[in-house]
């Protein structure tokens, strides 16, 4: 998975793109098919915004799913948790639907023996 770092406004700490790595690298444990996440980085400079003046969006694009997150808090840190949990749920929905379940009864597997 390709991960792409855009920033508007805003300056990034030195770890956080290491942070931003491990954790969507984290999701791969789905198996969903993802080429690329875009993470966007936005700064609001209207100081009445306080508590939500950064905002992270996530963007998938490839081969896979269209997956979409976003979320505003008070540092970029604190945004990104919030958006990256909404990416893996929307992640974890999309495996648990692709899984097969066996959707046999009893009396079907009374009537096979």
């Amino acid at each position: 998975m390709k991960i792409l770092i855009h920033t508007r406004n805003a300056d990034l700490a030195e770890d956080f793109r290491e942070i931003v790595e491990e954790k969507l690298n984290s999701m791969e444990r789905f198996s969903v098919e993802i080429d690329r996440v875009e993470v966007e980085i936005l700064h609001e400079t209207n100081p009445r915004q306080g508590n939500h003046s950064h905002r992270v969006i996530l963007t998938t694009h490839g081969a896979g799913p269209l997956i979409k997150s976003e979320a505003a808090e008070f540092n970029d840190l604190a945004a990104f948790d919030t958006a990256a949990k909404a990416f893996a749920f929307q992640i974890r929905k999309i495996h648990e639907r692709s899984k097969d379940f066996d959707r046999e009864t009893l009396r079907t597997r009374k009537q096979s023996l």
